[in-house]
């Protein structure tokens, strides 16, 4: 679905909305849509709101539309700019399946995470929690973090293990084994029955709360790699939403690079009143809190795709913005751009390997089963000259991660995604709006947004950002060609883009995690059918999301959730108001 505005769109969805618009007093049941009388004030200063709190993306990246389909949009910069075709062409291959063997849409092989981009970020969106782990499952946005504990079993640190791809396979072409066999995957979900902190499981007025928390286990026999891994411990880390995600692309580093040193301040002053390092406040491997400077490892230098700035700029490196760990700093180079690579393992002319490992193609090279299917099938490009040891040193070679698809006595055929197609998808991706926020004119909205700040939640969600010239950076391989562009808006994200940790009961790997942004959340039930939060999607809606964060008191948002675990009934319920609102 595209941006469906049309002349007459306010009056028609005014009248449209009145009923499903109606609020009660459990904040579960607002659908986060407009009231009755909304369309009288959007684009006004209202309470506490200013006017362009209502354009999260500001005028260049918002749609106005917000009935279910909105996180589909692209932003009015794609219009503004002719790349409404490119945008609908890209939008095509985030949707469709991959398969073997129809272009434009093959790849898949020889093994895989998932068959479409959409399985993970359903209707655009966060994934759903799951119950068992299946990729087919749509809605699954779930990526294993398989790796070796470094501090007992139970810990939540250590390197990713080298047997499998960092996003580990669960998929593979006939006659393969998958790397990993999901069948063998033990999810279950644990509630939890104390808080750690000591705060009850109920707020002062008697209503209750619950949290629950996954535990991943997959046994050594599922791995089909040789060596197989020893020594594992597991989480699960969920897609968020990708809508508005080139907005964040072209926030400036000088105004990321301000938000470090007030955050390094905070740390120090933490540090001296706790008696902790002042590094367990902000990641050094982000900070450098000695030079009070950007951390050498901050940079992505890594690029897959050699390029520059729009503007022909060489850059060496450019400062990590993107994914839970940041570990990208730029669309075109990461989160989407990598994804469609090593998800359905689609190649490209500037992403010429497979997405595999050794350990895989070893073990599939000593296969007999997989041998003996490949010697049954003169027509296989590993069938080499039909001998056993021709066949599995054709795997061996064919499936190594080593090996370059495009010039080598290996291989000999075209990438599965021309460069042209690449440029559509990025189009895309960087065309994605977010929703106008609603009911700001709400008093119950403003009143959330009053106690929010209240409480200290700015102090991480951080609810604006001006965008620069948005000179962004784009690889080699489609440079020169225009992508949408967001210059001088002011948003609201309502994230500071720097890790915390929370310190919950089976965290996330490292602990340390990037906040995540809020902006466009209160439309997640029309979109996704769904309100899954959190890394893992362990809360199922804001309350237990908060709370989440008053698990530990070692957790570096504990002051704000306690705050928030003290409100009255009232004021709980206009902070969610609120939330589902922006």
């Amino acid at each position: 679905m595209k941006n469906i505005i049309k002349t007459h769109f306010v009056m028609l969805a005014a009248c449209s909305c009145l009923a499903a618009a109606s609020c009660t007093d459990d904040p579960k049941d607002f659908s986060g849509v407009w009231q009755d009388d909304d369309y009288k004030y959007i684009g006004k200063a209202v309470g506490n709101f200013s006017e362009d709190e209502w354009y999260p993306g500001g005028r260049l990246g918002t749609t106005e539309n917000i009935q279910a389909g909105c996180y589909e949009d692209e932003t009015p910069a794609v219009n503004n700019q002719g790349l409404i075709d490119d945008f609908n062409l890209g939008e095509m291959f985030f949707e469709r399946n991959v398969t073997l063997n129809t272009p434009p849409f093959n790849g898949l092989g020889p093994a895989s995470v998932r068959t479409s981009c959409i399985d993970c970020h359903p209707a655009y969106g966060h994934g759903k929690r799951q119950d068992t782990y299946k990729a087919a499952n749509y809605g699954n946005g779930y990526l294993l973090v398989i790796y070796n504990p470094t501090d007992g079993d139970n810990s939540n640190d250590g390197p990713f293990i080298s047997e499998v791809t960092g996003m580990p396979q669960t998929q593979a072409v006939s006659p393969f084994l998958p790397p990993v066999d999901e069948n063998q995957i033990d999810m279950r979900w644990h509630q939890v029955t104390a808080m750690e902190s000591g705060l009850p499981m109920e707020f002062p007025d008697g209503e209750k709360y619950e949290l629950i928390y996954p535990e991943i286990n997959i046994p050594q026999s599922a791995f089909n790699t040789y060596p197989k891994p020893e020594n594992i411990a597991v989480r699960v880390e969920s897609t968020i939403g990708i809508i508005g995600t080139g907005l964040i692309d072209a926030i400036p580093e000088s105004a990321l690079k301000e938000q470090y040193r007030a955050q390094a301040e905070y740390a120090r002053m933490m540090a001296e009143k706790t008696g902790n390092n002042a590094d367990e406040y902000i990641n050094s491997a982000m900070w450098d809190l000695s030079s009070d400077d950007w951390a050498s490892s901050a940079y992505y230098t890594n690029w897959t795709s050699p390029g520059a700035l729009a503007d022909g700029t060489p850059v060496s490196g450019m400062i990590k913005r993107y994914t839970y760990a940041l570990t990208r700093a730029s669309l075109q180079d990461g989160a989407g751009a990598n994804a469609m690579w090593n998800i359905p393992n689609v190649s490209r002319p500037d992403r010429p390997k497979l997405y595999t490992t050794q350990a895989w193609a070893d073990a599939m090279s000593m296969n007999a089963d997989v041998i003996n299917a490949i010697k049954n099938d003169p027509t296989s490009p590993y069938y080499a000259d039909g001998t056993e040891s021709g066949i599995a040193d054709a795997v061996k070679n064919l499936l190594s991660p080593s090996t370059n698809q495009f010039d080598n006595r290996w291989h000999n055929f075209t990438p599965e995604m021309s460069t042209d197609n690449f440029y559509a998808f990025m189009v895309w991706h960087r065309g994605l709006a977010i929703p106008r926020a609603r009911n700001l004119n709400d008093k119950e909205v403003q009143r959330g947004k009053e106690v929010f700040m209240e409480i200290g939640c700015a102090s991480c969600h951080r609810p604006s950002w001006t965008t620069g010239e948005d000179n962004y950076w784009t690889p080699d391989v489609i440079k020169d060609k225009p992508l949408p562009k967001y210059p001088n808006q002011k948003i609201y994200p309502y994230s500071d883009f720097v890790q915390h940790k929370l310190y919950m009961k089976n965290d996330i790997h490292n602990s340390w995690c990037r906040t995540t942004p809020l902006w466009g959340r209160g439309l997640s039930l029309i979109n996704t059918g769904a309100e899954d939060r959190l890394h893992d999607c362990r809360a199922r809606n804001e309350i237990e999301a908060i709370m989440w964060h008053a698990y530990s008191k070692k957790s570096h948002a504990y002051a704000s959730a306690e705050k928030f675990y003290n409100l009255s009934k009232a004021d709980r319920d206009a902070v969610v108001k609120f939330l589902r609102s922006i």
